[in-house]
């Protein structure tokens, strides 16, 4: 296979270390972009700068190499880009689409209901003008979101009954992450997402967003959740284990287990099980519920 427009990226929060979920998201995007002849971009998702942990962007870095992963360009940080993300957010507010909300936590979760990511918000400040000491949301067309993801098939969701305004700036200054990644793979001419499934739900915000921006978008596949023993999704907030820096090779194979080889064979040496994983890849993806590394 061999795509010159093939542009995918993997896009870690530098919040602590790289887990085994992780790992399998890298490997995934990595091996679908080079069996498209494409690049693999790296972006350090930094943008909520209280969460960041000190180091860990270097330490990912230094764990994504010590695995063999060779990334195309510079690393890109959102704590970086604040700029760019004002800008569109200004193109939003001339189009009318932004206002301020001045609701607390609190009184979503007594009045709100759940929607398919928290709270659904249905407009109760939207009357509102934008301010500078409000989080500022997006007004959410009446519009059904429908895509085709390459591992989940064919999704559809309806944001404003779904979803609800979301927000695009928090009050505490902080760009929301829904329009920070929009923004970034827009200007790195991703053409290709390949991630993990919790951010499923995600989607539909971010092609709302691409919407209107008029931006590209790319084209979408979500990965198997990995589960922890007692079911839930393998995370830093779970207290993941890190993989280990030193000992490649095992999480490696297990990472290509769990995508779908399940005959991929023990190796010696991080180059032949790349040889091995680029051969595996065509046939690995496939739609597959969250589950247990294998």
């Amino acid at each position: 296979m061999s795509s010159s427009r093939y542009r995918g990226r993997f896009a870690p929060s530098p919040t602590g270390p790289l887990h085994f979920g992780s790992l399998v998201a890298a490997l995934a995007s990595y091996l679908d972009a080079r069996a498209h002849g494409g690049e693999w971009l790296l972006r350090m998702e930094d943008v909520d700068t209280p969460r960041v942990v000190a180091g860990a962007s270097d330490a990912i870095l230094r764990v994504l190499e010590a695995y063999g992963f060779e990334w195309d360009g510079a690393v890109m940080y959102q704590s970086r880009r604040g700029a760019a993300y004002q800008a569109a957010l200004q193109t939003l507010q001339a189009m009318g689409l932004v206002y301020a909300c001045a609701c607390s936590r609190k009184q979503l979760a007594e009045t709100a209901k759940r929607g398919i990511d928290g709270f659904i918000y249905l407009g109760t400040c939207r009357e509102r003008p934008p301010s500078a000491d409000a989080a500022l949301r997006l007004r959410v067309p009446a519009e059904r979101i429908v895509f085709d993801d390459r591992i989940q098939g064919r999704v559809a969701c309806d944001l404003a009954s779904e979803s609800g305004d979301f927000v695009l700036k928090r009050a505490d200054g902080v760009f929301a992450y829904q329009l920070a990644v929009v923004v970034d793979d827009a200007e790195q001419g991703i053409s290709h997402i390949v991630r993990g499934a919790d951010l499923l739900t995600s989607t539909p915000r971010q092609i709302v967003l691409q919407h209107c921006l008029g931006l590209a978008t790319p084209s979408y596949a979500h990965l198997p959740v990995v589960l922890d023993p007692v079911g839930d999704k393998l995370s830093k907030q779970t207290l993941a284990a890190p993989i280990d820096p030193h000992r490649p090779l095992p999480a490696m194979v297990q990472a290509l287990r769990f995508l779908g080889a399940p005959d991929v064979r023990a190796v010696g040496s991080l180059a032949e099980f790349w040889a091995q994983a680029a051969a595996a890849w065509p046939g690995a993806i496939r739609p597959l519920r969250g589950r247990r590394p294998v």
